[in-house]
Formats: structure tokens, sequence, C-alpha cells
């Protein structure tokens, strides 16, 4: 037990050390290019942390565990978005780049659409679906690089104004080596959350605690600890954007990588492990709380331009009483 103990604090140091070059990374870039943070926090920075869900999901759609690929979807947008997000703006919230938005948000619409209209009324998931998000998710990708090398009305004022005070006070950093800055803390997120996640439940397993808890805990909690890593670093570096737009495009990321992957391997039926009233909780409960979320992130932010404190406080409300809804149920 003293091992996993020992791993389960290297995993963490990990974590921490990986989010704090990748965001070092991602800023760079963003500087280079004048691009707008949230922009590439809803792109590439999306990407690295989402690599644990799409690592766990691959692994439940080859062991024929449809749970595990449904529930990280949507478990892991609602976790990002009424937990980890939810801090973010409580903690400081501030004027967003609305035109920024524009893109991560439609996609995400559309692909949330698609995913829950497929759960209604075929109650499966096809391989048909798995390369549908797939492709959702290269389209995304294209339209996001022709819009980061065409300028697209994205690079702002402000961005130029913040680039040139920067790089009076920092050195400035490669290309390559930001990009490396990238990969490296890519990975070491990746074999942080593993190390965690799986020292974690042992660890669980070893004081008794229940495999529901453990499940709901380390498992989904767990491979969304990038993310919330991600958004701690970026609050402290003062880059609250770009966690913003790395919640948006790594909930996005789960619909259409992490599930089209999944759906590719091992095509599943929605799973319906408890019923409400005849109908899979997951339906009546799982589907609509992760809308109900998004919409509470998504639409006063479009509206006023600017993230408020409320919204924060309103959707670590949410997450409170969805955890206790699965505990109790």
């Amino acid at each position: 037990m003293t091992d996993q103990i020992y791993l389960f604090i290297f995993g963490l140091i990990l974590l921490i050390k990986g989010g704090d070059w990748f965001v070092d990374g991602a800023t760079a870039i963003a500087r280079k290019f004048h691009l707008p943070e949230i922009l590439i926090g809803a792109t590439v920075v999306s990407i690295g942390t989402t690599l644990p869900e799409a690592m766990v999901s691959a692994q439940g759609a080859l062991t024929g565990s449809s749970a595990i690929a449904y529930g990280n979807a949507i478990g892991s947008i609602i976790c990002n978005t009424s937990l980890i997000c939810a801090i973010s703006i409580t903690v400081k919230p501030g004027k967003v780049d609305k035109k920024s938005l524009y893109l991560p948000v439609i996609f995400f619409t559309i692909a949330s659409l698609f995913y829950s209209l497929t759960a209604y009324i075929n109650g499966h998931f096809s391989i048909f679906t798995g390369i549908t998000l797939l492709l959702m998710f290269v389209t995304y990708m294209t339209i996001s690089v022709l819009s980061m090398k065409k300028g697209n009305g994205l690079t702002g004022k402000e961005l130029k104004k913040k680039d040139k005070q920067e790089k009076n006070k920092e050195k400035s950093v490669p290309f390559l080596k930001s990009i490396l800055f990238l990969v490296i803390g890519a990975t070491v997120i990746a074999v942080g959350a593993d190390l965690l996640v799986t020292n974690g439940i042992k660890i669980a397993q070893y004081m008794g605690v229940p495999e529901t808890v453990i499940a709901l805990t380390f498992v989904a909690l767990g491979t969304s600890l990038p993310e919330l890593v991600t958004a701690i670093t970026s609050l402290a570096k003062g880059h609250g954007l770009l966690s913003l737009g790395n919640i948006i495009g790594a909930n996005l990321f789960n619909l259409v990588f992490v599930s089209g992957i999944a759906n590719v391997i091992l095509p599943f039926d929605v799973p319906a492990s408890s019923y409400i009233g005849g109908v899979a909780s997951s339906l009546v409960v799982d589907i609509p709380v992760m809308f109900l979320v998004s919409a509470i992130l998504i639409v006063p932010t479009l509206i006023k331009g600017k993230l408020s404190r409320w919204q924060g406080i309103a959707l670590l409300a949410i997450y409170a009483g969805f955890c206790i809804f699965q505990f109790t149920v």
C-alpha cells in the first residue's frame, strides 16, 4: 500500500507540472501568432487535457463496458462545466471575446444535439454515430486552423497591446520550444492522471470504500483532473480565458473525439443501470443536466460578453445536487 501512496503523490506532481508546461506552451503560441487565448484553449489545450478521457473510454469500449464509455463523456462535461469552470468563474469572473466563442459553441451545440437525439431515438450508438462524431472533430479542427491562419477577425486590439507588453517583460520563446512544451506537458498530464486514478482506486479499495463511490469520484473526477490543473494554472498565471476556452473545447472533444473513438471501437446501447418512471435515468437526468449547465455557462456569456460570479455559484450548486442524486438514487 505504501507503493500506491507514493505513486499517487507522484501522479499528482506530474499533473501539476504537466499543466504548468502545457499552459506555458499554449500561451507562447497565442502570443507568437497574436491569437486569442480562448481559441488556443478551445483547440490545442483541449486535446491534451482530453487525453485521459479518451484513454478511459477506449479502454472501456475494448473491454465491453459501455457504461464507462457513455458515462465518461456526459459525466466529464458536467464535471468540467459545473465544477472546474465554475471554480474559475467564481474566483475570477471577467470579460470574454464573444467572437472567439462562436465556433466552439456552435460545434458543441450541434454535436450535443446529435448525440442526445441518437440516445433518445435509437437508444444505441453505432459505428456510423462514431464516424459522424469523428468527422465533426476533423471539421472543427480544420475550420479552427484556417481561422487562425486567416485571422478571421479573431485578432483583437487588446490582445496585440497585451502581446507588446509581455514581449517587453518576457524573453521570446522559440516556436519549437513552445510545441515541445505542449507535447511533453500533454504526455506528463496523461501519465499523471493514469497514476493518480489507478492508485487512487487501489487505496480506496484497501480502505473499504464502495465501488460505486470509487467510480463516481476517482474515475469521473480523475479523468477531469487535467482540466482542473489547467484551470488553476491558467488562473495563477493570469490566463483565465485560456481556462474557459479549454473547458468549452474539452466538452466538445468529449462528444466528438472521445465518444467517437469509443463508438467506432465497439458500438453500444445507452446504459440503463437505473430507471425513473420506466425510462433510463441517464436520459432523464444526465443529458438534461448536461444541457442545463452548458446553457448557464454559455448563454449569459454570449449575451453580455462577460462571465459573472453568479454563474459559478449556480453551477457549483447544480453539481452538488447532481452528486447527491447519484449517491442516493
